[in-house]
């Protein structure tokens, strides 16, 4: 699944990058860029987030050896469309992601799968982002906007997903990105 100048027998249709964002210190929200820097085995070059361990401060208060699953976030933009019609408003960087992709079910792909973005990035996408209390610090009531239930009851996190960098390049907004999912059988997204 390296090897990206063959096709896989388990590529999907490709979206695009609507914007990219990063912050090199620990606010909520990150600053949108027209381009990030992805680090192999890092993150984003210059974010907070970026290293081998953990740097969620929530993470690094419980065991700062942790691996770091959480490099980057990534969030699809039809998810603010969903919430403005329930009233809020959120630009791209306001909850934190790295970035907002257009055209992909990122909450409905395996544990697992890889995106490429752009010419060289690729990241793998490690479990999904647990809504915080921090998002009603922002607007009042968006973390519970952020949680759902499905038809039988189980907890369904829309906050976005996280990934890890597997290989190293730019990713500007407008790219696209092409999904490359694991072989079967598929492991649902837990959150990490």
């Amino acid at each position: 699944m390296d090897n990206l100048t063959s096709p896989s027998p388990f590529s999907t249709p490709s979206g695009t990058v609507e914007a990219v964002a990063l912050d090199p210190g620990h606010a909520f929200s990150k600053v949108v860029q027209t381009h990030i820097h992805l680090l192999a085995g890092l993150g984003v070059e210059g974010d907070a987030h970026a290293g081998l361990t953990v740097k969620h401060r929530s993470r690094v208060k419980k065991d700062p050896t942790q691996p770091n699953l959480r490099q980057v976030h990534l969030v699809h933009a039809e998810l603010f469309e969903e919430l403005a019609a329930k009233g809020f408003d959120l630009q791209a960087g306001d909850i934190g992601e790295n970035i907002l992709t257009r055209s992909l079910n990122l909450l409905g792909m395996p544990t697992g799968t890889r995106l490429h973005i752009g010419t060289d990035a690729l990241v793998e996408l490690t479990g999904l982002r647990n809504p915080c209390t921090q998002l009603d610090a922002f607007q009042p009531g968006l973390r519970q906007a952020l949680l759902d239930k499905d038809i039988d009851g189980n907890l369904i996190r829309k906050a976005g997903v996280m990934a890890v960098v597997i290989k190293g390049g730019w990713v500007n907004t407008g790219d696209d990105v092409q999904v490359l999912l694991p072989p079967p059988p598929h492991r649902k997204m837990e959150k990490v």
